[in-house]
């Protein structure tokens, strides 16, 4: 990664676990691992600084090393709300978002969204699997945090239609579709443990 473009990372573990029975989806459990770990381990090494994003178990994530930030919004606004509180507490230009649901991301995640970002006069780059954009996690620019408070104060809240109304880029990881694994919901949980298990 080039020195002259530092990357702060804003690691998404805030929200409310609905799908997931309510539980804090980052501390659940992949090969005796909390998911937020596994995250923590593909991201760290591809940027320059990592804030993470909850709302619960505080000091739990503090454990991990990194400092924790709560949504400014009130209530569990959504990847939103923990995307707006890091664009004004991260240290450089460039701001990587990351779910803390997708343990496999791959190593040069960033390297590619960096190319994308830098291929035109883009605001942000978010990953494309063959032509689906995978939006939760992009690679933005600082200055579309002032789009994004009055998005939020307007009572938005859905990523993709914030992103619509940005210059967004689209790196194509049609490629690297497996290591996007997104879990939502216990038995994807448990039906890739049980993968894990017996490879």
């Amino acid at each position: 990664m080039p020195k002259t473009h530092p990357i702060s990372a804003i690691l998404l573990a805030g929200g409310a676990g609905r799908r997931m029975g309510g539980e804090d989806k980052g501390l659940l459990k992949l090969k005796g691992k909390p998911l937020v770990e596994w995250v923590l381990a593909r991201i760290a090494p591809q940027v320059d600084e990592i804030l993470i994003s909850a709302n619960r178990n505080l000091d739990t994530y503090r454990a991990f090393g990194y400092p924790v930030l709560p949504d400014k919004t009130e209530g569990y606004a959504g990847p939103l709300a923990g995307i707006a509180r890091g664009l004004l507490d991260a240290k450089h230009e460039l701001i990587l978002s990351a779910p803390c649901d997708t343990p496999f991301l791959p190593d040069d995640l960033v390297a590619r969204l960096m190319h994308a970002l830098f291929a035109g006069d883009f605001d942000l780059a978010v990953p494309s699997i063959a032509g689906a954009g995978q939006h939760a996690i992009c690679l933005m620019r600082r200055q579309v945090g002032a789009n994004l408070a009055g998005y939020l104060a307007q009572g938005g809240h859905k990523v993709q239609e914030w992103q619509a109304g940005l210059r967004c880029a689209q790196a194509d990881f049609t490629d690297a579709a497996p290591f996007f694994v997104n879990l939502n919901r216990p038995e994807q949980l448990a039906a890739l443990e049980s993968r894990i298990k017996r490879a």
